[in-house]
């Protein structure tokens, strides 16, 4: 416990830090392209609108697929349906894919550098908050457009923002302490991601699966956070921070466990990693 004080102590202390060369990072990413930094939201758009033709229309012989309402009103258009938990999905992979190795990939130059190890994950994820920040708001045009009106439940959204954001930096804490200590992670981390992606209700629904494999699908944290994002940006779920509290405490358990587990291991290390270079 006293590691992971010392861990949240640090990105406090250090947040304009991480403000700064987050931005700077997703600016230098992109100098290189004619469209700059309009390429973090438009390759999503893109992928969205792949996935919308794939899973929207030619899995369902042509026609438009639509999706059970689990509130038992009207079936869900599925491209808002898509859209609201899809962003999310576009910020935590990428987020942990890189994050898990940004220590390592910098471990030259932490050498010359005088601020905390720990701070250099949060950095990627923050290069990665802003253009998800600017999906939400694409998405919220969606919803409008769509006929899923702004509701009294989008004030859930921030706090599912920030769930995700949490929920992230636990992970990708623990991924990079163990990526640079064993470089086989990455590559186990970045194939098992593929398959992440399809266990969660992205592109589908768990509606029609038998109740054991709809529990055992609900032990993945991003099915939380993918429902609480519908909830907030749909309206279908209602208070579904408050109708699935026991899911909401096994969030934060997992979360809180994973950032335990992290801090602990991060702190015990970090002297060592230049050895790991």
């Amino acid at each position: 416990m006293k590691s992971a004080i010392t861990v949240l102590k640090e990105q406090f202390k250090h947040f304009n830090l991480i403000r700064r060369i987050s931005l700077y990072e997703l600016r230098n990413n992109n100098n290189a392209n004619y469209l700059g930094l309009a390429w973090e939201v438009l390759s999503p758009l893109i992928q969205i609108a792949i996935y919308w033709l794939v899973f929207g229309y030619l899995v369902s012989g042509g026609q438009e697929r639509v999706i059970k309402n689990p509130s038992g009103g009207e079936d869900l258009q599925f491209l808002p349906w898509l859209v609201s938990g899809l962003i999310l999905w576009m910020f935590f992979q990428p987020a942990a894919t890189q994050g898990s190795k940004s220590i390592y990939s910098r471990l030259r130059l932490l050498s010359k550098m005088n601020f905390p190890m720990s701070v250099i994950p949060n950095i990627t994820i923050f290069s990665k908050l802003y253009p998800h920040l600017i999906l939400i708001g694409i998405a919220f045009v969606i919803m409008q457009i769509t006929g899923y009106t702004v509701s009294i439940y989008i004030v859930q959204l921030p706090y599912f923002v920030f769930a995700g954001f949490a929920f992230t930096y636990a992970f990708v804490l623990l991924m990079t302490t163990l990526t640079t200590l064993i470089r086989d992670v990455q590559l186990l981390l970045q194939a098992t991601l593929r398959m992440v992606l399809y266990l969660t209700p992205i592109l589908w629904t768990s509606q029609n699966l038998p109740y054991f494999l709809d529990l055992l699908m609900k032990l993945n944290p991003l099915y939380y956070l993918v429902e609480g994002y519908r909830a907030a940006l749909m309206g279908e779920h209602g208070w579904y921070l408050v109708n699935s509290w026991e899911y909401t405490l096994y969030f934060w358990f997992v979360t809180l466990l994973l950032f335990i587990i992290g801090s602990t291991l991060h702190m015990k290390f970090r002297r060592h990693f230049i050895d790991f270079l």
